[in-house]
C-alpha cells in the first residue's frame, strides 16, 4: 500500500511508531499486498480492454474527461506493479531489507531499493491525487463551457509537476543531511508526512464541493437550454449526480483508513513509551487499519474503473480496431446523428438563429456527454430520450 512511513522504514533509526507497524506480521502484510494488488491489476486490465459483442461505432472525438480518466488507471495499475515488486522483494530476501539498520550499518544497495521503491508507489499515487482533482476541475469547467481537450496540457503540468515537487521535496527534507541521520526528531517527518497526504486531503475536501456545483450547473444548464425541466432531465442529473457519488464513495473507502492509521501512530510517537498497557487498544486498532490499507489502497484502480465505466464484462476482444473505447459511451457521433430540431415556433426565414441555436444545443449535449462517460446502455438511451438530444 501507499504510506509515508514506507520511507521513514528506510531510515536506520526509525521511529517506534515506524517499527512497531513494520514488524508486524511482516511475511503476511506482504502476501496481502501482493494479493490484493495483483487482483486489482488484472481486474483493472480487464475493465479496460475492449470487449466482444460490442456494437461497432465511429471513434468518437477524443475529450479531456476520458483522457482523465484514463490517466487516473494508468497511474493506479503502475502504483500496483510497485507495490507488487517492492513487497516480492520484501517477501522473497527478508536479509536483504533486515540490512537496513544502525547496526548492519545499512547496505547501499538495500537503502537505494528501499527508498526508490517507496518513492514510485508514493509518485504515482500522488499524481493519482491530482488527477482526480483535474477531473472534478475539468467537469465543472466543461459545463461551464470554459475548458476542454487543449487544458490536457495544462493538467499534466499541475499533476506531473506538483507530485515530482512535492515527493522531491518531502524525501529530500526527510533525509537530510543523510539517510543516516534521518527521523532524528519530527522536523524531518513531518514535512513529509505534509506533502504526501496535501494531496490525499485536498481530493477529500474540494472535489465533493466541485462535483456539487458541476450537478447544481448541469441542472442549470439542462433547465435552460429548453425552458423546462422534464423528468428525463431530472434523472439525467441523478445519474450524473451517482456517478460522483461512487467516485468519492471508492475514494474514502481506499483511503480513510490511512489517515485513521497514521493519526494513531502520530499519537503514539508523542508518548514516552509506545508499549504502556494503557495504549494496548491504540496499538491493536493502528495494526489492524495497517493490514487494511495493503488490502485497499491497490484496490483502488479497480473500484474507481466500476464508478467509472460500470462491469465491461468478461468477453475480451483482442482485435484491436478503430472502435468506440468503453468509456465513450455517448459519442459525438450520436450526437451528431441526433441532430437538435429547431422548436416548432421558430420562423423558417431566421436561419441565423437556427444554425447559432444549433451550435449551442451541441455545446450543451457535449459538455452532458462528457459527464455521461462510461454510463451503462440504460442511461446511454436515457440520455437520447432527453429533449436535449431529440427537441421538442
Amino acid at each position: 500500500m501507499a504510506s509515508p512511513r514506507l520511507e521513514t522504514y528506510c531510515c536506520p533509526n526509525r521511529d517506534a511508531a515506524t517499527q512497531l507497524v513494520m514488524n508486524f506480521q511482516p511475511e503476511v502484510f506482504c502476501g496481502v499486498c501482493i494479493g490484493s494488488a495483483s487482483v486489482s491489476l488484472l481486474l483493472t486490465i480487464l475493465q479496460l480492454l475492449p470487449k466482444k459483442g460490442q456494437s461497432p461505432r465511429k471513434m468518437p472525438k477524443a475529450s479531456s474527461s476520458s483522457t482523465i480518466l484514463l490517466l487516473i488507471s494508468i497511474c493506479d495499475i503502475l502504483g500496483g506493479l510497485g507495490m507488487i515488486f517492492r513487497s516480492s522483494v520484501w517477501l522473497g530476501f527478508p536479509g536483504f531489507i533486515a540490512n537496513i539498520s544502525v547496526e548492519n550499518r545499512t547496505d547501499m544497495w538495500s537503502s537505494a531499493f528501499c527508498v526508490g521503491s517507496a518513492m514510485w508507489i508514493q509518485l504515482l499515487y500522488s499524481t493519482g491525487f491530482w488527477w482526480l482533482f483535474c477531473y472534478a476541475v475539468d467537469s465543472y469547467l466543461v459545463v461551464r463551457r470554459s475548458a476542454g481537450l487543449s487544458t490536457i496540457v495544462l493538467y499534466h503540468m499541475m499533476t506531473w509537476g506538483l507530485a515530482v515537487m512535492l515527493c522531491v521535496e518531502g524525501i529530500a527534507l526527510l533525509y537530510y543531511p543523510s539517510l543516516s541521520s534521518c527521523e532524528n526528531g519530527l522536523e524531518h517527518a513531518v514535512p513529509h508526512y505534509i506533502t504526501t497526504y496535501a494531496p490525499l486531503l485536498l481530493v477529500m475536501m474540494v472535489n465533493p464541493i466541485l462535483f456539487r456545483r458541476t450537478v447544481s450547473a448541469v441542472a442549470s444548464l439542462l433547465k435552460g437550454r429548453q425552458g423546462i425541466y422534464t423528468e428525463n432531465e431530472r434523472r439525467l442529473g441523478t445519474e450524473i449526480q451517482i456517478r460522483f457519488f461512487k467516485i468519492m464513495l471508492v475514494f474514502v473507502i481506499c483511503w480513510s483508513s490511512n489517515i485513521i492509521n497514521e493519526s494513531l501512530l502520530f499519537y503514539l510517537e508523542m508518548q514516552p513509551d509506545i508499549n504502556e498497557m494503557p495504549l494496548k487498544n491504540i496499538r491493536s486498532v493502528a495494526l489492524i487499519t495497517w493490514i487494511i490499507m495493503g488490502v485497499l489502497n491497490p484496490m483502488q484502480g479497480f473500484l474507481f474503473t466500476l464508478a467509472f465505466y460500470g462491469w465491461t464484462g468478461w468477453r475480451v476482444d483482442l482485435k484491436w480496431q478503430k472502435r468506440e473505447i468503453p468509456w465513450e459511451s455517448m459519442s459525438s457521433s450520436t450526437v451528431g446523428e441526433n441532430a437538435y430540431p429547431s422548436p416548432v415556433n421558430y420562423q423558417s426565414n431566421t436561419h441565423d438563429s437556427k444554425k447559432i441555436s444549433t451550435i449551442d444545443s451541441q455545446q450543451t449535449g457535449d459538455a452532458i456527454s462528457m459527464l455521461s462517460e462510461g454510463n451503462t446502455s440504460g442511461e446511454d438511451r436515457l440520455t437520447r430520450s432527453s429533449p436535449i438530444y431529440q427537441g421538442w
